[in-house]
């Protein structure tokens, strides 16, 4: 296996917003080729379903389960997670790719908003695997916002999960107090413009979807994430204020408590995603989490200069052999 810190990008995407946004444009033509797919709804709460994606091994008890959650605004369909679904099965691994709560076209299998928070989702869907589908050997792995899910529900869970064996998370934001400060500066204009919108959006939908839950009236003027969250994301998930939801939202608050082999990674240039949250005593101090810090790698991106035995997506090459090594 290649050393997690071998990460070579090519001279141009050195640039840490390039290397946030060409991935996403990259061409994956044929990533689904030989993959078979069962969409599923999980039951997650009384009034709450997600969908996944799910593809399965010939004998899916008889081998291990990748769960891919997504990042803030993202789906099962985003390009990494297809990525990601693509490599784990060739890989032998069963894989489910999960649409977090409202993504995805599935704003109407729950009234609530999603947030950074809801790790109790994960904990139930890992729940059903085990007890429904008799799978054994299930791993977390989380993007950005789902990352920090997934760290979240690995630290809740400790060791009270044998079928937990261990947890990736690319970019996660563990602190969503500063990543939201980072998120908002001015640097960072097009990454805030683009998510505020969606959100936005998605709101709209919710709006008449289930019409008498929330106000929208407000939604126009509302310049920054914080307030949209103060005003909504907040409220819906039972939070006080968004100062409220930011703290206990972190994954930071139960690092600690990671009982699997766990592996982050992320990069000093991330534009939203400070690298010094990484540098502290729940993560340093937990013989089960190992930190790839690189210099380079933008935001969830990681794109690697050409080589003749794999593609361009290096994260995900790293996790497959990660993986494969723990099986």
């Amino acid at each position: 296996m290649r050393s997690l810190y071998e990460f070579s990008p090519p001279l141009l995407f050195r640039n840490p917003h390039l290397m946030t946004l060409m991935p996403r444009y990259w061409p994956r033509p044929h990533w689904k080729q030989g993959l078979p797919q069962i969409t599923r709804l999980f039951t997650t709460a009384p009034d709450t379903q997600l969908l996944g994606m799910c593809h399965w091994q010939v004998d899916p008890p008889a081998t291990s389960t990748v769960l891919l959650v997504h990042g803030l605004e993202g789906s099962a369909e985003s390009h990494y997670m297809r990525g990601m679904a693509a490599k784990a099965f060739r890989a032998g691994f069963n894989v489910v790719r999960m649409n977090q709560r409202t993504c995805g076209g599935t704003d109407h299998l729950t009234p609530t908003l999603y947030n950074s928070g809801l790790s109790a989702d994960y904990l139930a869907i890992v729940r059903e695997l085990t007890d429904t589908d008799r799978l054994h050997r299930i791993w977390l792995v989380g993007y950005s916002m789902g990352g920090n899910l997934l760290l979240k529900a690995a630290g809740e869970i400790g060791r009270s999960e044998s079928a937990l064996a261990g947890v990736v998370a690319v970019s996660p934001n563990i602190d969503p107090t500063q990543c939201v400060a980072a998120l908002e500066t001015p640097r960072n204009w097009l990454y805030h413009l683009h998510f505020l919108t969606s959100l936005k959006a998605r709101l709209r939908r919710k709006a008449a979807l289930f019409p008498g839950r929330w106000d929208i009236s407000a939604l126009q003027q509302i310049k920054t994430i914080s307030q949209f969250d103060e005003l909504y994301t907040a409220r819906d998930g039972g939070y006080r204020d968004a100062a409220d939801y930011y703290d206990r939202a972190g994954a930071r608050h139960v690092l600690h408590n990671i009982a699997v082999p766990t592996l982050i990674i992320s990069a000093q240039d991330d534009p939203f995603i400070p690298a010094s949250m990484f540098d502290t005593p729940a993560i340093s101090g937990n013989k089960y989490v190992t930190t790839a810090m690189l210099r380079f790698g933008g935001h969830c991106g990681f794109f690697q200069k050409h080589t003749q035995d794999e593609d361009r997506f290096w994260a995900e090459n790293r996790i497959v052999e990660w993986l494969g090594l723990r099986r």
